[in-house]
């Protein structure tokens, strides 16, 4: 399926709206994330990363997951199959932030673990999905599972330190 805009650049518009929601997506998980007392306070466990590379890895993660959904979306071979990847990726993005929500914002760690179940089940998914129509596509979201992978793993780990919450 060719999208074309009015120039003949098929990528122009799902490329700018790509990035733009994943600059949404960021700035509101980054507008959520509460780095203050009560996060300083949790204890984390000895492999946690360096403070620096969360904001890299999900920089990242953002820019590969905006270049997956334009690649999936422009291979898609119909209407249908597009509007199903773009509301898939959506999903996804709102997983995102109700993770931040709830881990930094309502304080809940523990009902943050169970969200991030949700957030890895909708990253494996986007990746079969993008695999339909694109390799490419899914091999750019492969980061983004390692990186929730050890995120919950990480999450899991402060609350058995940290437990119970609410």
């Amino acid at each position: 399926m060719t999208r074309e805009d009015d120039l003949g650049r098929p990528w122009l518009l799902p490329a700018t709206l790509a990035a733009g929601c994943a600059i949404i997506v960021a700035m509101v998980g980054m507008t959520l994330t509460d780095l203050g007392p009560w996060y300083q306070s949790l204890r984390q466990p000895d492999w946690a990363p360096a403070p620096a590379v969360y904001g890299v890895a999900w920089t990242t993660i953002y820019a590969l997951a905006a270049l997956s959904a334009v690649s999936a979306w422009s291979a898609a071979p119909n209407r249908a199959s597009a509007e199903l990847i773009v509301g898939a990726f959506a999903l996804n993005g709102f997983l995102n932030i109700v993770w931040s929500l709830l881990f930094f914002n309502a304080r809940r760690p523990d009902l943050a673990f169970y969200e991030g179940i949700a957030l890895w089940l909708s990253v494996a998914a986007l990746i079969l999905l993008c695999l339909r129509h694109s390799r490419p596509a899914a091999l750019l979201l492969l980061p983004y599972l390692a990186w929730v992978s050890v995120a919950g793993l990480l999450n899991a780990e402060v609350v058995r330190l940290n437990g119970p919450f609410g």
